[in-house]
């Protein structure tokens, strides 16, 4: 009996400069990702009050092409794509038929013929199947990530960083647009996104040149504090700012108005795929409902862990430390009715029940 053969995994273009730089390295969804440079905590506070540089290489870009490329992607997606304005993106959902995610995604408007989606690492040949499965339309699809780098310059001083890097100006670029031109001499897509619930640019640009834009922004951004941050910060981040992540608060079980973004659903739009499971779930009330919560000790409710309530079970999507807040909080499913801001609850932990209390989202909102 022959042991089935394991992919290696897939590496972005600076996965040499990330093991030169120290970074502690691991698994992330096939692909070989930095956890750590310095510290999660230290990384974390570096990009709520100065910058970070994140390579996002691993992130996966599907470009839609075409005379019915609008058509495509309004029926694969729940967000209303007609209301793009060229230079314009906005956050959606991937459908099932039976009105879950597939995957969550940002679509990027280039042109009325022309859209570029950005999904998730791990699910990008899979998206692009279901894509091509789902395509009725006069357009084309191509994955496309291997044309693509990904860097997130994200934090407070981010826009100044990477200004002293571009001719373009960066003050104009409103957040989730996005404009074309040269960071250092590199062709780039220059977005005003990002996933730390900072300000930030995400920019696009060819593989060849990763290495060269990594030094040159790292170089940049030094006298300003900006340091490497790897995919642990990242996530913990993204935590305070009560964002969703693929396989922990959405997936293939999951509708968007359970998770909470019934404002990325646009059933006004007409019809796409899952749009009558989603309006009957809409009718016929939610059963479940993604909250926040902290913890009323010391304890972390972690990943996976079970949720009591009112006699009633819930789990936990996402939990940890917030390093900004200084409390542990999560966010869990649990049922609508026990759902209102101030519900006290309980989390499994080793068996034994800690105290957690429900509060608003997000965790954390930046000030300036």
């Amino acid at each position: 009996m022959t042991t089935p053969a394991i992919a290696p995994l897939r590496k972005t273009a600076l996965n040499a400069a990330h093991r030169s730089l120290g970074a502690k390295m691991v698994n992330f969804g096939g692909w070989d990702m930095p956890l750590e440079y310095s510290g999660i905590l230290s990384e974390h506070e570096a990009v709520r009050t100065r910058a970070g540089l994140f390579d996002v290489s691993h992130m996966g870009e599907i470009e839609i092409r075409g005379p019915g490329a609008l058509d495509l992607v309004q029926w694969v997606t729940c967000n209303n794509a007609a209301q793009l304005k060229v230079g314009q993106a906005h956050y959606s959902g991937l459908m099932t038929d039976h009105g879950t995610f597939v995957d969550d995604l940002l679509v990027h408007k280039f042109s009325d013929t022309h859209y570029l989606l950005c999904v998730n690492a791990s699910n990008q040949d899979r998206d692009f199947d279901h894509v091509v499965s789902q395509n009725q339309a006069d357009a084309e699809a191509e994955n496309a990530g291997a044309r693509y780098s990904q860097l997130a310059i994200q934090g407070p001083l981010a826009k100044s960083i990477l200004q002293s890097l571009t001719k373009v100006p960066l003050d104009p670029i409103r957040y989730y647009h996005f404009t074309f031109g040269q960071v250092n001499g590199v062709d780039c897509l220059i977005a005003r996104t990002g996933y730390t619930g900072e300000d930030g640019f995400e920019i696009y640009f060819d593989p060849q040149h990763s290495e060269k834009l990594w030094n040159n922004l790292l170089e940049a951004g030094k006298p300003a504090g900006m340091i490497p941050c790897g995919l642990g910060a990242r996530n913990t981040l993204r935590l305070e700012a009560a964002m969703c992540l693929y396989g922990h608060e959405i997936d293939e079980t999951t509708t968007p108005l359970e998770a909470g973004l019934g404002w990325i659903c646009k059933l006004e739009k007409g019809r796409f795929l899952g749009c009558d499971a989603i309006a009957a779930q809409k009718q016929a009330g939610l059963k479940r409902k993604l909250v926040g919560f902290e913890m009323l000790d010391k304890r972390i409710g972690r990943d996976g862990y079970h949720v009591q309530v009112a006699g009633h079970e819930g789990r936990v999507t996402s939990g940890g430390p917030a390093p900004c807040l200084k409390k542990n909080i999560g966010m869990a499913y649990v049922p609508t009715e026990s759902s209102a801001v101030g519900t006290e609850i309980e989390v499994s932990i080793r068996g034994q029940l800690a105290p957690a209390r429900i509060v608003a989202l997000p965790f954390y909102k930046r000030s300036h």
